[in-house]
């Protein structure tokens, strides 16, 4: 049976309408419809779609999870257009190389602490092998068998499988062996080859990339996805990554989250390219809830967007804003993100979920639900 819109009498085009009711309708949209809705459907619109989707599966339930992060170093082998934070390995007077006992303290410094997760990612470091890896994982599981390690973007991985002469399956169990349980989202950046050309043309490529989570989900491991937009690259070219992510999606189901990341221009080689409007902003979110129908969760990352456009797009299809974070990550604020100090304490993030009227639920990696903060009248 038809969902009956709210917007049945008002002046929507018949083509945006008929994208509306396939919506409603739980059926799946087409990349033709969400190249349409990027090109002529209003905020409004999108917002009442996409958070009509959450809320038939969420409620008006929001997760985050008490998190930090590690990052090993911002020396790199690649040079991205759009990086304000990695320093080239050949000129890396300005870069830092952590040691497996600098990495081991920042995780006892967090002894008798609630925190769930570690989320590893850095530079193409070519002296950080994937022995170094695994034996710091080792430590931190020897160390705290609780914590669950979510680690190294697929262009962290692929560099370095292909130095360990290993497969894509055999580098990721060797590495779930030592203790890693899930893989971030980083690296995606957009698919599209002659953009990534562009971008980012030396490092892993867009089917690469797709292969090591496709791999991480045969072997039964979680990972997330995300997508960099803003720059260079067209509607067209956001809509043709997120259906890449799609398809693999029915392929395997190992995906938990879809994380759009707004390019910051501040400190890049693309620095005279203007940010993206919120307007486009939500556009992103909403589209992403939307088209991404077997995608169980969408983030919007507060340390990259701020935490009041992060608030905001829990209005627009968001129904996870990441973590405390506890200031433990430099890549966005070295960006120009809004966010320079980038920390949240469990008080404040639930607070700020409150403030949109909604519930706050601390999840674990896996979004299983830990803890409910329930709204006070």
């Amino acid at each position: 049976m038809a969902v009956q819109p709210i917007f049945s009498d008002t002046l929507i085009p018949g083509e945006l309408k008929s994208i509306a009711q396939k919506v409603l309708d739980g059926e799946r949209i087409s990349t033709e419809d969400a190249v349409m809705l990027y090109k002529h459907a209003e905020i409004d619109l999108l917002g009442y779609l996409a958070n009509y989707i959450k809320t038939k599966k969420y409620g008006n339930k929001i997760y985050f999870n008490r998190n930090f992060h590690i990052e090993p170093t911002n020396v790199c082998v690649f040079s991205c257009a759009f990086c304000a934070y990695s320093k080239l390995y050949k000129n890396r007077e300005d870069g830092w190389e952590l040691t497996e006992d600098q990495m081991m303290n920042i995780v006892k410094s967090y002894d008798g602490k609630k925190v769930t997760e570690v989320h590893i990612v850095g530079g193409v470091h070519p002296k950080l092998n994937i022995e170094f890896f695994a034996n710091l994982m080792r430590k931190m599981k020897a160390h705290r068998p609780d914590l669950h390690i979510k680690g190294y973007t697929a262009v962290e991985l692929d560099y370095m499988f292909r130095k360990a002469k290993m497969t894509n399956k055999e580098g990721l169990e060797y590495l779930r062996e030592a203790g890693l349980e899930s893989l971030p989202g980083g690296g995606a950046e957009i698919f599209d080859e002659a953009v990534r050309k562009e971008i980012c043309d030396d490092k892993v490529d867009s089917q690469g990339w797709l292969d090591i989570h496709k791999a991480a989900h045969e072997i039964g491991m979680h990972s997330n996805a995300t997508m960099l937009y803003g720059h260079i690259e067209k509607y067209e070219h956001r809509v043709d990554h997120m259906n890449r992510l799609r398809t693999l999606q029915d392929e395997t189901g190992g995906f938990n989250t879809f994380i759009p990341l707004k390019f910051r221009n501040q400190d890049n080689d693309m620095s005279h390219i203007n940010e993206s409007s919120v307007v486009d902003d939500i556009k992103t979110y909403a589209i992403g809830r939307i088209f991404m129908d077997n995608f169980p969760h969408v983030k919007a990352y507060w340390p990259m967007l701020g935490r009041e456009k992060a608030q905001l797009m829990v209005n627009y299809g968001v129904d996870d804003l990441d973590g405390t974070i506890d200031d433990s990550t430099k890549i966005y604020s070295m960006a120009g993100s809004e966010e320079q100090s980038p920390s949240l304490t469990t008080e404040e993030l639930t607070n700020l979920i409150h403030a949109t009227g909604n519930i706050a639920v601390e999840r674990d990696t896996l979004y299983n639900e830990l803890e409910v903060f329930e709204l006070v009248p």
